[in-house]
């Protein structure tokens, strides 16, 4: 898959979220079957998006940790009947070797990773193997599971742009290209769960533009937005847009239609 195809001219490439877990923060437990997540995924394609995203572990605060063969055996069949029904590039959000590879096989596009490499030390060469599109995530904690610690920065936006550099870094001298990476500088938890961390690396976000690879961003329905879950999806949306000026290229979200339609 060649990520210059996914390049727009006039917006952000929108990534639309397919959580088929039980236990994420957002929507856990409304696609979590086949037949439900199929429906879910055509609608994110009539709303507008151009990847689906498919996760079947949660790892944000307070998730259980899900065993392999229990990964694959929630993403495959949702991957296989997805594919059926839609030319989408579709993404995998995992952490796991095995999981990323019994997905590529079955016609997945790229791999979301969000321990940038660190969780699994099979990944890099699966990935190296099937040429596909990487996202490095930065993420405070070491293991896939974040936490809702409070971590302080100096400069936070130094701090995370020092982090994905040494992560490209570490994914070339693996055998991956650097024409494969995605970044994303996490948000929320991922960076800490002082609201301020977020909004700051929303606004110097074109800081990471110098590591020379398309920039993703994933505001939606995050708690460094605050209120009720139900009041996040504008925010979401108007803080995607603002991302999007200040230099990034791809927008995951859960609402394509209300992110689409602040981008216009």
């Amino acid at each position: 898959m060649d990520l210059k195809k996914l390049t727009k001219k006039d917006r952000p490439v929108i990534m639309g979220i397919l959580n088929i877990t039980p236990d994420s923060f957002s929507d856990g437990g409304r696609y979590d079957t086949v037949e439900a997540a199929i429906k879910r995924a055509v609608a994110l394609e009539e709303q507008g998006a151009d990847i689906i995203d498919i996760g079947g572990e949660s790892t944000g605060p307070g998730s259980k940790r899900v065993k392999t063969e229990e990964e694959i055996r929630r993403v495959l069949p949702v991957l296989i009947a997805v594919r059926k029904r839609t030319k989408l590039p579709i993404s995998i959000d995992t952490y796991k070797a095995k999981v990323a590879q019994a997905a590529l096989e079955e016609g997945a596009d790229m791999i979301n990773d969000v321990t940038a490499l660190r969780a699994d030390k099979k990944m890099p060469v699966i990935i190296s193997k099937y040429k596909c599109p990487i996202i490095l995530m930065y993420s405070k904690d070491p293991t896939p599971r974040t936490t809702r610690k409070k971590q302080h920065y100096k400069n936070v936006t130094a701090h995370i742009k020092n982090f994905l550099e040494e992560r490209i870094r570490f994914a070339q001298e693996k055998g991956i290209k650097k024409s494969q990476i995605i970044i994303d500088p996490g948000m929320g938890a991922f960076i800490s769960s002082v609201p301020a961390y977020s909004y700051q690396i929303i606004t110097e976000l074109n800081e990471l533009k110098s590591l020379s690879c398309p920039i993703l961003i994933g505001i939606s329905r995050k708690s460094f937005l605050g209120g009720a879950l139900s009041s996040r999806d504008g925010k979401s949306a108007a803080l995607s847009a603002i991302a999007y000026i200040n230099g990034a290229s791809i927008i995951r979200t859960h609402n394509v239609k209300e992110t689409l339609s602040c981008l216009n």
